[in-house]
């Protein structure tokens, strides 16, 4: 598999899962989190505000995977990365590991994927 389009895919599945986690802190915000946190209006207001983020950067990420800049493209795919490896501090926040090995991994995958990129100019 050529390393951009290995770029393309996590990409696409980082956007996804940033959104996906933004769009249940606002609809859902008890699935995100810990049990002992009471869910009210404020909760809802910063799941307002992350999406308000994270939809519009997973919507440039998708359109720009397709489109001929490819350097706009990696711009936002570093951007994804970075978003994922602070949300791992989220998860060390909460003591959830899975909250926070989950987006290490994925800022991981994501930046070796954009070396790969890079190095091999493809």
């Amino acid at each position: 598999m050529k390393a951009l389009t290995f770029l393309k895919i996590i990409t696409i599945l980082n956007v996804l899962i940033s959104t996906g986690f933004s769009v249940a802190g606002i609809f859902y915000p008890f699935s995100i989190l810990p049990a002992h946190v009471a869910t009210d209006k404020a909760i809802t207001i910063i799941g307002l505000y992350a999406g308000a983020r994270t939809i519009p950067i997973a919507a440039f990420a998708i359109i720009s995977i397709f489109d001929k800049q490819r350097d706009a493209f990696i711009t936002l795919a570093v951007l994804a990365g970075i978003i994922q490896f602070l949300d791992g501090f989220i998860g060390i926040y909460q003591h959830d590991v899975f909250k926070a090995a989950g987006p290490f991994v994925i800022a991981a995958v994501q930046f070796v994927a954009i070396y790969l990129v890079v190095r091999r100019n493809d």
